[in-house]
């Protein structure tokens, strides 16, 4: 017999961002939520009746159209707002919501937080690779990994080939989100390594405030500013995958999106590559 069941749609990603008026700074809400049901399901199991089924896509459907009505000012009102929409549905007996929430920091610029910049807190790690070989002096390589951002304007796609096979509709308007690697050469010999911090800073800083054609683009800029940030840097490989943020189709719930309500997706992602190096 069947002794115990539920089931649900696990790992909804939902990014939601609030412009309350135009010039005002933007605020990012990432969350990922679980939405599980218990009750009267035996029949889905044991007789293949799906008659008391609520569709897992209808959950993922209902989160990113909840979301555009509430302003998800706190995490646990629009839990509970799930909870009481699902809970309401016939045969459940009962409705379990866990969200957690990926926080977003303002990037900081000239000692000011951008209005639409920002920085995920938490797994940042710093390198360096040092390689001395019989003859000259040592090679020294530092860098920085897992340095995640995201910008809520000023990041276009547009004007790309289009082919039968092409797809992706162009935009002047999009979530850029990236993780930054970055790793670069310091002029032999140099004693000096205090670099790490100009060169964070100009790469945190570029991302904020550079108008963005494509990740490729600002990938550049980036490269170029920490180039200029410090003189005893000799290039930078900078490999930054574009975290994609899929705008969600409300439409079919007789919502409109203004940029709004978004599904955060890992894979699969672009990955953009390059080495900028002094002339």
């Amino acid at each position: 017999m069947l002794a115990w069941n539920r089931y649900g749609k696990s790992r909804v990603r939902l990014v939601k961002v609030r412009r309350p008026h135009a010039g005002d700074p933007h605020d990012v809400v990432d969350l990922t939520i679980d939405v599980q049901l218990e009750g009267a399901f035996d029949d889905v199991y044991v007789a293949g009746d799906n008659s008391a089924c609520l569709a897992t896509d209808t959950m993922k459907n209902t989160v990113y159209a909840l979301a555009r009505r509430d302003p998800i000012a706190h995490v646990e009102a629009f839990a509970l707002r799930l909870a009481d929409h699902f809970g309401e549905k016939p045969a459940v007996s009962r409705a379990r919501i866990s969200a957690f929430e990926h926080r977003w920091n303002p990037i900081e610029v000239g000692g000011r937080a951008h209005p639409h910049a920002f920085m995920q807190p938490g797994g940042e790690q710093w390198t360096t690779v040092v390689t001395r070989d019989a003859h000259g002096p040592a090679s020294v390589a530092s860098g920085v990994t897992n340095l995640v951002v995201l910008k809520t304007a000023d990041s276009a796609f547009a004007g790309f080939p289009r082919d039968e096979l092409t797809t992706l509709p162009e935009t002047e308007d999009r979530i850029l989100a990236t993780s930054i690697t970055a790793s670069w050469r310091y002029r032999a010999p140099t004693i000096d390594f205090s670099a790490r911090d100009l060169v964070r800073r100009a790469l945190l800083e570029t991302f904020a405030g550079h108008v963005s054609r494509s990740v490729q683009h600002t990938l550049y800029a980036m490269g170029e500013a920490a180039l200029a940030a410090c003189a005893d840097v000799t290039e930078i490989t900078l490999t930054l995958p574009n975290r994609h943020h899929l705008l969600v189709d409300l439409q079919p719930f007789g919502l409109d999106n203004p940029n709004e309500i978004f599904v955060a997706t890992d894979q699969p992602f672009g990955l953009i590559e390059a080495t900028i190096r002094r002339s």
